[in-house]
């Protein structure tokens, strides 16, 4: 592929989606719709449709908690059908992270097969992955029966072990309850408790993202100086517009996250999902125009004002 720009290809692209927010079936055997109305097997399915589109085919897909509504059985089942297959052809590693809606038992049996244990309390859910170098950590932050976020001293011990020795192309930290600011303020009745004692294992690390979900909206900041990335959830999103102190989740804004890690930078990008009126663009034909001629016949082409693009090379007559 030509380089256009400065930089060269990304070493690892990741896909990030959150919050899928799946049930089980209905006695006749149709998937039920969250709240009566979202179908969030059709809206996993349109993002899945979208990234296998786009020809990213990603290293992993990152799933940041959340991913059955109740932690029923038939739910995760459901959701292996539609991602593995779509994941297997786009070459792609799963990784789920566990949710506050999701119970551990169920999580680790239907979703990463392994045997039922005797323990009444499971463990929690910390796996490491291991994407062509850049280590992926799925952490847990759920509490048992609670909502909120919180991490227990073990598993900052863990953490910290994990982190002593740096990855080649570093970590990116995939949690459910995202360690930032929220301007809902219910929902930070249900933030990630305990926050200063994770910055401290992080901070100084090869950690160079921490991707999470839970607050239903993208939104970015940053952590212990790493930077944090949220996606919104494939079902439903929430309307920060809504009247002042009101929680109102709306069925639109859908989308998922698109991470490309290069060398010294890490770059995340939103994907609006459904499909939209084309009003201007480029086609392939065009972009292999482009890869055929010079740097500074580029520059000419398409960067220079008077340039010599005509209407026939524009989707839509615009730029």
């Amino acid at each position: 592929m030509t380089q256009f720009g400065q930089y060269a290809a990304p070493s690892h692209v990741i896909a990030h989606l959150s919050d899928t927010h799946f049930l089980a079936a209905d006695a006749r055997g149709d998937p039920r719709a969250l709240y009566g109305s979202i179908d969030t097997h059709r809206n996993l399915r349109r993002a899945l449709e979208q990234l296998e589109r786009s020809e990213t085919n990603p290293a992993a897909i990152v799933f940041t908690g959340d991913l059955a509504d109740l932690g029923e059985h038939d739910a995760y089942r459901s959701l292996r059908q539609i991602v593995e297959p779509a994941a297997d052809r786009m070459g792609s590693t799963v990784i789920w992270v566990m949710g506050n809606h999701d119970e551990r038992l169920r999580f680790a049996t239907d979703l990463y097969d392994e045997p039922p244990g005797t323990d009444a309390s499971p463990r929690p859910q910390d796996r490491v992955h291991d994407i062509g170098g850049l280590r992926i950590i799925a952490f847990d932050s759920t509490v048992p029966g609670y909502h909120h976020g919180d991490i227990t001293p073990q598993q900052l011990d863990w953490l910290a072990n994990e982190l002593d020795t740096p990855a080649i192309h570093g970590t990116l930290l995939a949690l459910h309850h995202p360690p930032i600011p929220t301007p809902i303020d219910l929902m930070a009745l249900l933030e990630l408790r305990g926050q200063a004692r994770l910055a401290e294992v992080i901070r100084g690390t090869d950690v160079r993202g921490i991707l999470a979900g839970h607050l239903h909206y993208a939104t970015h900041s940053s952590f212990a100086g790493v930077p944090v990335s949220v996606a919104a959830a494939t079902c439903y999103t929430m309307d920060l517009s809504a009247p002042d102190r009101s929680l109102s989740g709306i069925d639109g804004g859908q989308s998922f996250n698109l991470i490309q890690v290069y060398e010294n930078q890490v770059v995340h990008s939103v994907v609006p999902m459904g499909d939209y009126p084309v009003v201007s663009g480029f086609s392939s034909d065009f972009v292999e125009k482009m890869a055929a001629s010079s740097p500074q016949q580029r520059l000419e082409i398409f960067s220079k004002k008077a340039s010599t693009i005509t209407a026939a090379d524009v989707e839509g007559g615009r730029t």
